[in-house]
């Protein structure tokens, strides 16, 4: 198998200790600070940027990095250390169409590091699609498989969702909410559907206000686990608003660059300067 470089063991480390804490102490803002100083850096104020207790932060790795394999890491470490859960569902959001497709073929390629990651964590139990084959999700997926969708933000990231497939009705995800009980604790979550959805689909006017068949509140019913690729491209409200209406467990941002700011800075956790990964001979230029 594909071994880490040390700062990537160093990465995943980070985030298995922060993810634990925020499972046990139920306080991210805390888990975050002891993170830290655990690391000996400055101490400065988490922002849950109204996701409250769900853990919202960012892992800083240079360009070159490898990025997209630290995200099939975290993805384990998200499922075992943080929702305890064997077979969770990922939402891997990457910030192009060139991309997504890049992504989507290396996650499923057999043998590939970056899926090679995701075989041996979940026993071969792994289904990747790209976010137009999301139909082909069964019931008996969820809950055995770990399941990983790749999507650009772009098809998320809209204030008006008519018209958009994640957010549309889908006769395909009927048996997702066939016998979901009354008191399911992600069911207030839930979208119902609209007028607008009944003139779309063709829908009898009775079935506005049930629950709709949408792969977005499939999303919501399952809480994913949403890693964020070149996340300093993804702070705006409107970026909060979107990634808030899937419900996450977790948020998980990479990028080279994050957003600093004191209006939407990125929470970052972990950082590894351009200098370590030259060390590790993942740069062969000068560094300046």
């Amino acid at each position: 198998m594909f071994k880490l470089k040390g700062y990537q063991q160093r990465a995943v480390d980070v985030m298995q200790s922060f993810l634990s804490n925020c499972l046990s102490s139920d306080n991210v803002e805390d888990a975050y600070k002891l993170a830290l100083k655990e690391q000996d850096l400055p101490s400065h104020a988490y922002r849950d940027y109204g996701f409250e207790q769900v853990p919202y932060f960012c892992m800083r790795i240079p360009t070159g990095g490898g990025k997209t394999v630290l995200g099939s890491h975290a993805v384990e470490v998200a499922a075992r250390h943080y929702l305890e859960t064997e077979a969770p569902i990922a939402l891997w959001l990457v910030p192009s169409i060139t991309i997504r497709e890049q992504t989507v073929e290396a996650l499923k390629t057999p043998g590939h590091p970056y899926r090679e990651k995701l075989d041996a964590a979940f026993n071969r139990q792994v289904l990747v699609l790209d976010i137009d084959e999301v139909t082909q999700i069964r019931p008996q997926d969820l809950g055995n498989k770990a399941i990983v969708v790749v999507s650009t933000l772009a098809n998320l990231r809209v204030s008006d969702t008519s018209g958009r497939k994640v957010y549309a009705y889908h006769e395909n995800f009927e048996p997702h909410f066939a016998k979901i009980p009354a008191n399911h604790p992600s069911l207030p979550l839930l979208e119902t559907v609209s007028e607008a959805d009944v003139q779309e689909n063709g829908l009898s006017s009775r079935e506005i206000g049930s629950i709709k068949f949408s792969f977005a509140n499939l999303l919501a019913l399952y809480r994913p686990v949403v890693i964020v690729d070149e996340a300093h491209n993804a702070r705006t409200n409107l970026t909060f608003d979107t990634l808030r209406r899937v419900h996450p467990a977790a948020v998980i941002e990479f990028t080279a660059t994050p957003n600093t700011t004191s209006a939407n800075g990125s929470n970052v956790l972990f950082h590894v300067s351009a200098a370590e990964l030259k060390a590790e001979e993942m740069i062969k230029l000068p560094i300046v």
